[in-house]
């Protein structure tokens, strides 16, 4: 498809919170994007079910309907944004863009986590790209440097924090010595929390964006129900008081490792999960709705790369990118980019996930129990049957007789397996009055 003197067509496919700062990015940039470019991204249409609400952007010139199809057909629409987000309809629209032969943008990770072995196996068979930067990071070129900045090297191990509310609530529990509900009421009212969070707090948004960049990463095809993922529901302040005096700060992680050997085959590590870090990591310091994702090559070494993961104008500056970099593909007359996974399709396939029983580390442990003489040694006793060390106990105050207490504990490194061995016969002691709580531990960070 060859540019034109008057640039490239877009057209915009929803016009939500992410939509219309597409729009004022376009407007508002549109200067230096054509001097980068030598030639205008011009939105020639835009389609959207809600034609009265008012976002606050001037769509003159620009044609504003509910037809999707007719925006997806018509010629002057060189490349289709689709920033409706869900699955279904998303899925339609793609899958109906690519097979009508023309380059897709998209924000929408969910999605391309569950569906994106159909999606990009039918932009390839059409010979047309599917860019996603947006869904991973926000503003962050995370995704970008994966496919192309480090594309030299051998990845081992991407980390991330990769979820603004969780980040927040985690942030602020750890500030102000607040319960979990107080933190997440708050962060709805300022916006920084959707009305129903599920998604964030259960660690499900970080475990789509983790399937995308393991693909990327290591080749990997994985769907993210297959991501061992646990959410921050049930951390208690108390949790942050110990992790400050054990030396850490707790952050809601995205792990994702290869795991290599001469004489089998790679396994992926990829989980989901509370992480206790060390303050002195780079991550630790990454505070509020910030995101930040750490990546090591084999080459390179680590690597950092830090910013806003979500928001209007971060997301649309991606979404922008996205356009961009097709559009200069456009103009040498193609319509494909590097593979959009960083990997050849030939490439990429399933590889076996390390079982969650085989992981090796430290934990911080908080066992709930009846303050009296011999509940520890019970404790312990049952831990050292399972050949787990103890690097340090503290114990949070004193009860009255017969009432419980908090019990922390920092393990050494222990076999995952064998740990949850111990807590199933420690958790059905007489003097265990509640469920052990257990935070993994990051030191390599």
């Amino acid at each position: 498809m060859a540019v034109g003197a008057d640039g490239v067509g877009i057209g915009l496919i929803g016009l939500g919170t992410i939509g219309t700062g597409v729009v004022k990015v376009l407007q508002r940039n549109a200067r230096v994007i054509e001097q980068r470019l030598g030639f205008p991204l011009r939105l020639v249409r835009v389609a959207d079910l809600d034609l009265d609400t008012d976002r606050g952007v001037d769509l003159e010139g620009v044609r504003f309907d509910s037809d999707a199809d007719g925006l997806i057909a018509d010629p002057a629409v060189a490349v289709v944004v689709e920033l409706i987000g869900g699955y279904d309809a998303a899925k339609r629209v793609l899958l109906r863009a690519i097979d009508a032969g023309k380059p897709v943008v998209t924000a929408n990770k969910a999605l391309l986590a569950l569906h994106g072995r159909e999606i990009f196996d039918a932009a390839n068979r059409r010979g047309v790209d599917v860019a996603f930067e947006a869904s991973v990071g926000g503003g962050i070129p995370i995704l970008r440097s994966l496919r192309e900045g480090l594309a030299a090297n051998r990845i081992e191990s991407v980390f991330g924090i990769m979820n603004g509310t969780t980040n927040y609530v985690l942030t602020e529990m750890e500030q102000t010595g607040e319960d979990f509900d107080v933190v997440v009421k708050r962060a709805q009212d300022l916006g920084y929390a959707e009305a129903d969070p599920t998604f964030d707090l259960e660690g499900v948004d970080a475990a789509h964006k983790l399937t995308l960049l393991a693909a990327m990463a290591f080749g990997a095809e994985l769907t993210f129900k297959e991501i061992p993922t646990e959410g921050i529901r049930g951390l208690a302040p108390i949790d942050f008081e110990a992790a400050e005096e054990f030396g850490y700060r707790i952050k809601l992680l995205g792990i994702a490792k290869s795991h290599r050997s001469d004489a089998a085959e790679e396994r992926i590590e990829a989980r989901v999960h509370p992480t206790l870090i060390p303050r002195s990591s780079l991550l630790a310091s990454v505070d509020g709705a910030m995101n930040a994702v750490a990546v090591t090559g084999n080459a390179v070494g680590p690597t950092l790369y830090y910013g806003a993961g979500a928001g209007e104008m971060p997301t649309a500056s991606a979404v922008v990118a996205d356009l961009i970099e097709i559009a200069r593909e456009l103009r040498r007359g193609s319509a494909r980019r590097v593979s959009p996974l960083s990997y050849l399709p030939t490439e990429l396939r399933p590889k076996p996930l390390l079982p969650l029983g085989e992981l090796r580390g430290p934990a911080y442990l908080r066992f709930t129990a009846v303050d009296r003489p011999g509940v520890l040694a019970h404790i312990t006793g049952v831990l050292g049957e399972f050949e787990i060390g103890i690097e340090s106990v503290i114990q949070k105050g004193r009860a009255r007789s017969g009432q419980s207490v908090p019990v922390l504990m920092q393990t050494h490194p222990a076999v995952e397996l064998a740990l949850r061995g111990a807590l199933e016969e420690i958790d059905r002691l007489d003097d265990v009055t509640a469920p052990t709580r257990v935070i993994r531990i990051e030191e390599g960070l």
